[in-house]
């Protein structure tokens, strides 16, 4: 009965989604985008020269992620986008699953599975990644995967070195494992990740030059880092100060941030709460972090709610459902002439990662409890 209820839960979610989706006309223009670079490497032509759907946007990944997109042109694009749609939604499932891992939880039974993946559908990163067609369910996956391995596993570090080479944000876990100490898992990543490198070099040598020496540092061809799309700490710097390019405002608390939260990471007491830190610390300080690239919200809430930290999982939980980016203004450049009250509604991602970081130095400069001390040197 449980496993009926939970799939009937499921399906009606999903439903549900695709009527919205087909009601507002959704584009799922990342697809779009994603199929016009695998085009571009399969007929040769300029892989960075080009843009697509109503709103022009280029290609932004390394070539090595181009390569991967290659697929997308066998399929027509109804199929593509429905596929995308069960993709991700599967991925969704597969990331609560690997977040059951990070918290330390016996694998979660089926109805719960499916009863989770229904419900967290409907957080705003997720519902975005979904709605967009996006890669960062693929991408956090990929990277709990591999950092909830057994130590010592075969080829650790291997899969945080791909997804590195896919988007390049994730180089903060390589970074994150040499602080931690965990040298050879470090090494493997940083392997990995150029071998993706000399991939793309290989297989597309004109595109790799112009990647790596120019189209990586025009960040303005992402997109506008002051709209509200942007949940990173220049978005919010910028919004606050009305103004398109914030520069030191931005660039000094970014390297506080960074600094402070990555040696949080390397000193907690838990790989979950280092692993948390370290995702919440690249989203904060990436020069663009759109709200869909939030979806570590899934792994935080399940660590707060195996934890029992109930009200601040409740907490998050409105944080990342309640939307309050989309109910301010925001069309044309309203998101630079926003008042006080209005910026924390147009911040709420940076502002609560802020607080977990805050939260993370307290927790870190209290004296840890006796009873822990004398069980960690029984276990030694």
């Amino acid at each position: 009965m449980r496993k009926r209820t939970a799939a009937l839960l499921a399906l009606a979610s999903l439903a549900s989604f695709a009527a919205l989706c087909a009601v507002r006309g959704a584009p799922m223009a990342d697809v779009l985008v994603y199929r016009a670079e695998g085009t571009a490497v399969v007929h040769g032509t300029d892989l960075y020269g080009f843009t697509v759907t109503r709103w022009r946007l280029p290609a932004t990944y390394p070539p090595f992620a181009a390569l991967l997109f290659v697929p997308a042109t066998w399929l027509p694009v109804p199929a593509l986008k429905a596929a995308f749609l069960a993709g991700n939604a599967l991925l969704l499932a597969s990331l609560i699953a690997l977040s059951a891992r990070l918290a330390s939880r016996p694998p979660l039974p089926l109805p719960l599975l499916t009863t989770a993946t229904a419900a967290a559908l409907w957080l705003e990163p997720v519902f975005q990644t979904v709605l967009f067609g996006q890669i960062n369910l693929a991408l956090a996956c990929l990277i709990l995967w591999d950092l909830t391995r057994p130590p010592g596993a075969r080829g650790k570090g291997a899969a945080v070195g791909i997804a590195t080479g896919i988007k390049l944000t994730p180089a903060v876990f390589v970074l994150y494992l040499f602080l931690r100490g965990r040298g050879k898992e470090a090494w493997t990543a940083t392997a990995s990740c150029t071998g993706t490198v000399l991939l793309g070099t290989l297989l597309l040598p004109s595109a790799s030059v112009d990647f790596w020496t120019r189209e990586l540092y025009r960040t303005g061809r992402v997109g506008k880092a002051w709209i509200v799309d942007n949940q990173s700490l220049q978005g919010l710097v910028a919004r606050a100060l009305g103004t398109p390019a914030p520069g030191l405002a931005w660039l000094l608390p970014a390297a506080a941030v960074g600094a402070a939260g990555l040696y949080l990471a390397a000193r907690a007491r838990e790989d979950r709460h280092g692993i948390l830190l370290a995702a919440v610390t690249a989203l904060l300080v990436s020069p663009i972090s759109w709200s869909h690239h939030w979806v570590w919200c899934v792994p935080l809430l399940a660590v707060l709610l195996t934890e029992g930290r109930l009200r601040l999982a409740a907490l998050t939980a409105a944080v990342f459902t309640a939307r309050t980016l989309w109910l301010v203004p925001h069309e044309g450049d309203r998101d630079l002439h926003l008042p006080g009250w209005q910026q924390v509604l147009a911040a709420p991602y940076p502002l609560l990662g802020l607080a977990l970081v805050a939260g993370a130095a307290l927790r870190a400069a209290q004296p840890v409890p006796s009873d822990r001390i004398s069980s960690a040197s029984t276990m030694r």
